[in-house]
């Protein structure tokens, strides 16, 4: 990747006030301006504990990312920005920014934290130019809220990956669609080598982020290598996540654990005994114990588990018929579905197990189905309270692969206007505890509410594995090539009611619930938007009305993110 060295003096568009924190300097960049509408007085930066044990730094030899002094100015914005082009799927111009926001309309005061987004941001290295959107390299986005005021930050995340394709202005390890070109067959040999290893497998940690029960801040993808611990305040890598436990020669896990105050669950496929091993980690620690495994009867490999869901009682496991493919992972050169093979003959089913014991309770066949994002799953209990079904509710394509085609980089950016975007529905399982050899799959209601596209969702977490009523997600407005609304769905009405701007691209939909509410919905969701004409803002939607409230422009266009979490202010 080429970076743009700015110069000093550049002005930012508009006049505002920046706030750096204490490792770049101290004190405000410009004084302050009439036309930001925030209180006066100096930004309250809010200290987070990162202690963490078995942090692993990333390579010391690789160079750092920037002088730790130094005048950052606004990013320019991406040259296609005059044409009327997104920024969603442009890289950013540079590494990190930091500054206080235009605020237009009324943050609430309660609104008291920091929202972190995850996701790729940077497709370009050297003369290379990516090929899908899973490739970015990873970029970390945040928004701190304090007094009705917001502070926005973005920072790259400091992976092996990132810094070794930043020096030798190439890519060098295994990405989610390709991997490194070498000019023998001895540097060949040695990558092969490390992929059974898991060393040339990537660890651009650009899936997720989360706030483990003990402070610590985790950015993750598919990779276990690609775990990797930072400051939620200044956004610094600051080293690996280093699982003390036998489990790494497993190499991947699933991309979006649960994680709650008392636990982290997490996936592991097997891929030379097909199956899952279900894990979890107590916070303070970094060894995860196995609760218990999951063969797969389908073959000849385990299906991707992206994500999967949870109830109060049970950890469901997915078993896809979108397999992990060992020789596609051998190949240098993308096929058709990358790292995976659809595999219907093999068919697809749903396990539940025991989140205590580990025992196997139920495993059903269901109808043939592709997710990436499970929404949340619940018991419903007889007289007797027994659990008789456990729903699981997911963002599903309709079993329909072409959708992973559609993300590569080159049809999301030449689309105009035509309606290709593949259908997706809110899809409901039902899995029968009583032995029934199958389960159910429907949508949970008429995919036109939302467009026939759904995806990128959110709950209120105190809802997790528990019976609930509202989803928050990314729809379709028609014609579209790409999920560009907000939606909220309301699963008992059958309903749903869409945020939509034209020409903008929204990113996960993120709810955070008032602190003491009582209702489901009484609080706010967070959407980074990436706007057309290569601008970018955040928007603040009221949980119960689903109206705009508040949006805080960036000086610059944001790429297209994926997912954050919340970290309150204590």
């Amino acid at each position: 990747m080429a970076f743009l060295a700015l110069p000093a003096s550049r002005q930012c568009p508009f006049p505002m006030k920046l706030q750096f924190s204490d490792h770049i300097g101290k004190g405000p960049l410009s004084g302050r301006s009439k036309c930001l509408r925030v209180n006066k007085g100096n930004l309250v930066v809010i200290k987070l504990a990162t202690r963490l044990p078995l942090v692993t730094p990333l390579n010391p030899t690789l160079p750092p990312t920037l002088p730790p002094s130094v005048t950052v100015p606004a990013p320019a914005k991406e040259a296609v920005g005059s044409k009327g082009k997104l920024a969603a799927w442009t890289s950013i111009k540079q590494e990190k920014w930091e500054g206080e926001l235009i605020v237009e309309g009324e943050i609430p005061q309660w609104l008291q934290g920091t929202y972190l987004r995850n996701g790729p941001g940077m497709w370009q290295v050297g003369d290379h130019h990516f090929r899908h959107l899973f490739d970015g390299y990873a970029t970390l986005v945040k928004l701190q809220f304090g007094n009705g005021r917001v502070t926005a930050a973005h920072r790259q995340i400091q992976s092996e990956a990132y810094k070794a394709a930043k020096t030798n202005k190439k890519i060098c390890y295994r990405e989610f669609s390709e991997a490194p070109i070498h000019d023998n067959l001895l540097a060949y040999i040695g990558d092969l080598g490390g992929l059974f290893s898991g060393t040339s497998l990537t660890d651009n940690a650009n899936t997720g982020v989360v706030r483990l029960g003990d402070g610590r801040v985790v950015c993750l993808t598919e990779t276990q290598r690609g775990s990797i611990v930072i400051d939620p305040n200044t956004l610094e890598t600051l080293g690996k996540f280093e699982y003390s436990d036998p489990f790494k020669g497993l190499l991947l896990h699933s991309a979006h654990p649960i994680v709650t105050d008392t636990e982290f669950l997490t996936l592991l496929p097997d891929l030379v005994n097909p199956g899952y091993l279900a894990v979890r980690m107590e916070p303070g620690t970094n060894r995860r114990k196995v609760i218990g495994r999951v063969n797969c009867r389908g073959g000849p490999t385990p299906g991707w588990v992206h994500s999967f869901p949870v109830t109060e009682d049970y950890i469901v496991v997915p078993e896809m018929p979108l397999r992990y493919c060992l020789k596609n992972l051998l190949r240098t050169q993308p096929t058709p579905l990358y790292k995976f093979e659809w595999h219907p003959e093999s068919k697809a089913f749903m396990h539940v197990m025991c989140r205590v014991s580990g025992r196997l309770v139920a495993s059903v066949e269901v109808p043939l189905y592709l997710t990436f994002h499970f929404i949340n799953a619940y018991e419903e209990k007889d007289e007797n309270g027994s659990t008789t079904v456990v729903i699981v509710d997911c963002c599903e394509h309709n079993a329909d692969t072409s959708i992973l085609d559609k993300l590569k980089l080159q049809n999301l950016r030449s689309s105009n206007g035509q309606d290709d975007l593949p259908q997706a529905r809110v899809g409901r399982f039902r899995i029968p505890l009583d032995g029934s050899p199958c389960g159910k799959l429907e949508a949970a209601l008429d995919p036109e509410e939302h467009g026939s596209g759904i995806d990128m969702c959110s709950i209120n977490p105190a809802y997790l594995g528990k019976e609930y009523r509202y989803a928050y997600a990314c729809g379709a407005s028609r014609p579209c090539h790409f999920p560009n609304t907000l939606t909220k769905i309301d699963l008992l009405k059958g309903k749903a009611k869409n945020w939509y701007a034209e020409g903008a691209i929204p990113s996960e939909p993120f709810f955070v619930a008032r602190p003491g509410a009582t209702k489901e919905d009484d609080g706010v969701v967070i959407s980074l938007i990436s706007d057309k004409n290569g601008e970018g803002y955040a928007v603040l939607l009221d949980g119960p009305t689903f109206e705009e409230i508040a949006r805080a422009k960036f000086p610059y266009g944001l790429p297209y993110g994926l997912h954050g979490c919340w970290i309150p202010a204590d």
